[in-house]
C-alpha cells in the first residue's frame, strides 16, 4: 500500500504540465484524484493516464477556477464521487506572457489575483469543512521564485503568487490546531508555461539551465510530484506554514532569468 491509500485528493489545473505530474505522484502513491482542469481534452487525457498507469479511482470535473461557484461545485463534486476529501492542491494558472509593469492593466492585474490568489482562497474555505469530517487535512499551494525572487516582467504573476504564500501562512496558523496543514511549494520543473517561454526565449532557458546546481530543469512526476506526495502524507502531518523550494537548488543564488522585449 502507498502512503496514500484510500485519500482522496483534487489537483486543480492537473491536464498538464505540474499539475499532471503531481496527480501522477499522489496516484502512485495509491491516492484517488479528482483532475480539475478547464481543458476537458487534456483532464480527460490525465484521468486516462491515472487509472491506466496506477490502476487508481481518477475523475475529470471541469472547472474555471477564477469562477466561485464552479470552484465549490468542484469540491462537492469530489466528495460526491470518493466519499470524502483529504488533499487540496491549488496549481491552476494561466499565463498571461510577459509585460513591463508600466505597461500592465488593471484588469491584467486583478485577473493574476483571480487565479491564484481568489482561486485558492475559495477552495480552501470549501475544503475546510471536509477536512474537518476526517480529522485533518493537507493544502498544498503552488507558488513561484519568480515572485520571490521578483523576476523581470511578471509582476502581475509574482504578486499574486507572493499574496498566495501569505494567505497559505495564514490558514496555516488558523487551521493548525484542526490539523489541517498548509505548505507552499516553489518549482522549477519543464511545465507548459516554462516551454512556452523556453520557445520564445531559447538562449535564456539555456542559461538558466546551465546556472541550477544541478544542471537541469526539473521533471513534473518524478521531481516536484514526489515532494507534494510527502506533504499529503502523514510523514508530513508536524509541517505546517513552510515554502519548500524543488528546483535544483536554483533559488541559493538565483537564475538568470531575463526574458527578451521588445521597446
Amino acid at each position: 500500500m502507498g502512503k496514500l491509500q484510500d485519500k482522496v485528493a483534487i489537483v486543480t489545473g492537473a491536464g498538464m504540465g505540474i499539475g499532471r505530474g503531481i496527480a501522477g505522484a499522489l496516484a502512485r502513491e495509491g491516492a484517488k484524484v479528482l483532475v480539475a482542469e478547464i481543458d476537458e481534452q487534456a483532464g480527460a487525457e490525465t484521468v486516462a493516464w491515472l487509472r491506466d498507469t496506477w490502476g487508481v479511482d481518477a475523475a475529470f470535473q471541469p472547472v474555471d477556477v477564477t469562477d466561485k461557484q464552479q470552484v465549490q461545485a468542484m469540491v462537492a463534486a469530489a466528495v460526491e464521487r470518493f466519499g470524502r476529501l483529504d488533499i487540496l492542491v491549488n496549481n491552476a494558472w494561466r499565463g498571461s506572457g510577459f509585460a513591463r509593469l508600466e505597461t500592465l492593466s488593471d484588469e491584467r492585474l486583478r485577473g493574476a489575483f483571480d487565479m491564484a490568489v481568489m482561486a485558492a482562497f475559495w477552495a480552501m474555505q470549501a475544503a475546510l469543512p471536509e477536512f474537518r469530517k476526517v480529522g485533518g487535512g493537507r493544502i498544498i499551494n503552488l507558488c513561484s521564485l519568480n515572485g520571490v525572487n521578483a523576476h523581470l516582467y511578471t509582476a502581475d504573476y509574482n504578486a499574486a503568487k507572493e499574496a498566495l504564500r501569505t494567505l497559505t501562512r495564514s490558514a496555516a496558523r488558523e487551521w493548525a490546531a484542526e490539523q489541517v496543514c498548509c505548505n507552499v511549494i516553489c518549482p522549477g520543473a519543464v511545465s507548459e508555461a516554462y516551454r512556452k517561454f523556453a520557445a520564445a526565449n531559447p538562449d535564456n532557458a539555456t542559461a538558466i539551465a546551465a546556472t541550477n546546481p544541478m544542471g537541469r530543469v526539473g521533471d513534473p512526476l518524478d521531481d516536484i510530484g514526489p515532494v507534494a506526495a510527502f506533504l499529503a502524507s502523514d510523514d508530513a502531518r508536524y509541517l505546517t506554514g513552510n515554502t519548500l523550494y524543488v528546483d535544483g537548488g536554483a533559488h541559493i543564488n538565483g537564475v538568470a532569468w531575463a526574458p527578451q522585449l521588445k521597446d
